[in-house]
């Protein structure tokens, strides 16, 4: 594999996690990340991950049945947490070294995140799996993997979805929609394009972090991307 970026930030959802069930973690589909991402960092690819937490909570559908939104958004938090660690037993289980960083102190779960020990964990060959969000209430995980792919200085974010890609529409819901293969920032904002939230994508947009969206879920895919094949779309 060409290798065309060096260091990056991998987003994924919780829900992609959920694979062919609708809630929790499919061992399946987990694995199936695992062995991928193992494949780039085998391919000499630092690779940092956050993960979403909608599998099992969501802070904000949790204040919309009631829940105080400062406390969704903690519990929100701990599935991310339930989420990293899940994915880091995988990931070890197949001889691949990861370390769990969490926005809050909670060791032994976790080390306590700084983008020092992050990029250590990097340059020492582990994956630096990062969760909690920012550790803030109102803030998403697409904000906390922009602000720490801007921390620990990656070439790129990527933002493994279902979908291949940004389109003009909801490709589920509109089958006349197309796909971009590049887009501007400011194209998205001007759009209403939902590639990430507002609050993520400006702080993409103002430290250059160039984003890439891409269909995670297709086995080969995380490699062909990492090595620069036209597949998914790039936000610049």
């Amino acid at each position: 594999m060409e290798k065309k970026y060096t260091r990056v930030l991998l987003k994924l959802s919780g829900e992609s996690l959920m694979g062919a069930q609708h809630y929790g973690i499919d061992p399946v589909r987990i694995g199936q990340y695992a062995e991928q991402i193992k494949a780039a960092v085998d391919a000499g690819t630092q690779i940092a991950i956050v993960i979403g937490g909608g599998n099992i909570f969501r802070g904000v559908q949790g204040a919309a049945k009631g829940f105080d939104r400062v406390k969704g958004d903690q519990m929100g938090m701990l599935a991310t947490v339930i989420n990293s660690l899940a994915l880091s037993s995988a990931l070890e289980s197949i001889g691949c070294p990861s370390k769990v960083f969490t926005a809050l102190n909670m060791y032994p779960i976790g080390d306590y995140y700084s983008s020092r020990r992050a990029i250590e964990a990097l340059e020492d060959g582990c994956v630096a799996i990062i969760a909690g969000g920012t550790g803030n209430p109102f803030f998403t995980t697409d904000t906390g993997a922009a602000l720490r792919a801007v921390e620990i200085g990656a070439d790129a974010m990527f933002k493994g979805t279902r979908v291949d890609g940004v389109y003009t529409a909801d490709p589920e819901k509109d089958p006349a929609a197309t796909k971009f293969d590049t887009i501007s920032y400011a194209d998205v904002l001007a759009r209403g394009l939902k590639v990430m939230d507002l609050t993520a994508t400006a702080l993409c947009k103002e430290n250059g972090m160039r984003i890439v969206v891409f269909d995670m879920d297709t086995v080969g895919n995380l490699q062909r991307v990492l090595a620069g094949e036209p597949i998914g779309t790039i936000v610049y």
